[in-house]
């Protein structure tokens, strides 16, 4: 018998996230600093492409780019398989090459619909990430995570995909409804909840968006650099990536019960926080009381901290079977040790059957 053994190098990525306020008003600049190529794919949605889309294009046609825009309609419910074949067919009618570029300009679905289309379009096509909701900025533009969803369950299928750059303006969020800055500050509460006390005591101090904004580039950035650290310490997501999970195990299977439809992310992710939390300090995990912090200022921000329907929790646990984090059995489940440490906890489904109807133990 014959051995071959084929030894690659290990896979080495960079790239910069820039924030900068304007920073979409010189999107060409930056562009033209990592690309030189001629054709340029932008895939944003319906909504993006009103407020952004039309100047991002001007400018970037004003540099000789060539551009094509593919524009989705907005909601989670684009990030599916159904979307991919008009993404692509607008690729190819394009002639889009291996040597031209993608951006995603939008929010969390768009960055990662975006980013897997480009990491499967002729096996691998460069893009950009531009971030335009708080969610996307703080979290899913950063650490080449990208998938769509299946009727299963969230972010079933994808890839680790890194784009080229991050072009993050803080400015685009003026344009968010208060129930979209509202999801993305769940994801801001989760950073501070698994590494940052301090973010999470000064978030305690902004009663408003208007008191968040006013300090969003050091949010952001303290978010982005929290999540820079632990991508580079753990990329494929096998060990201390899995805190950035905290809350989205059971947030995940809420958006998955009710089609996506019901609650968005950060609302899922809101719910899911308070109940892990919940579940972990009476297992003596959690120090107690640091619930009842975390709820503090969830309501602080506008997000829920529990089901309007309680009776609906037990009805979750066969989408907590199908999370990606099941692997033979064993379920890691991140947990606080207090406010601002978060580990992992390796257990099983059971670990959720102790929600009753209330939604609590």
């Amino acid at each position: 018998m014959s051995v071959l053994t084929v030894k690659l190098p290990p896979h080495k990525v960079a790239y910069d996230l820039k924030i900068k306020q304007g920073l979409l008003d010189r999107v060409s600049s930056e562009v033209t600093k990592v690309f030189t190529g001629a054709k340029i794919a932008l895939v944003t949605d319906e909504t993006v492409y009103e407020h952004y889309g039309k100047s991002v294009i001007k400018d970037l046609e004003a540099a000789n780019f060539e551009v094509r825009s593919i524009v989705l309609p907005p909601g989670e419910q684009t990030k599916t398989f159904d979307s991919l074949p008009r993404i692509y067919s607008a690729f190819t009618e394009f002639g889009l090459t291996r040597s031209d570029l993608i951006i995603a300009l939008g929010g969390g679905v768009i960055g990662d619909i975006t980013g897997f289309a480009a990491s499967s379009y002729l096996r691998g096509v460069s893009y950009i990430q531009i971030p335009t909701t708080l969610l996307a900025q703080v979290d899913s533009s950063v650490g080449g995570k990208v998938g769509v969803d299946l009727p299963e369950g969230k972010n079933l299928v994808g890839a680790f995909y890194h784009p080229l750059l991050v072009l993050i303006d803080p400015l685009v969020l003026a344009t968010l409804t208060d129930s979209a800055f509202a999801d993305g500050m769940a994801e801001v509460i989760k950073y501070g909840c698994i590494r940052n006390l301090d973010l999470f005591h000064r978030l305690m101090e902004m009663p408003s968006r208007l008191a968040v904004m006013q300090h969003i580039d050091w949010i952001i950035e303290t978010c982005c650099t929290i999540k820079q650290r632990i991508v580079q310490a753990d990329e494929k997501d096998v060990g201390e990536r899995m805190v950035l999970n905290f809350g989205h195990t059971l947030g995940h299977a809420i958006e998955a019960y009710y089609h996506y439809e019901k609650y968005t992310h950060g609302q899922g992710v809101a719910i899911g926080m308070v109940a892990i939390s919940r579940i972990s300090e009476a297992k003596q995990l959690t120090k107690v009381g640091a619930t009842d912090k975390l709820i503090t200022l969830l309501q602080q921000h506008r997000l829920p901290t529990e089901l309007e329907n309680p009776e609906a929790y037990p009805k979750l646990l066969p989408y907590i079977k199908k999370d990606k984090k099941n692997i033979e059995g064993h379920l890691s489940v991140i947990v606080l040790a207090d406010v601002g440490q978060a580990s992992k906890h390796q257990t099983a489904l059971s670990f959720f059957e102790s929600l009753n109807t209330g939604g609590t133990l």
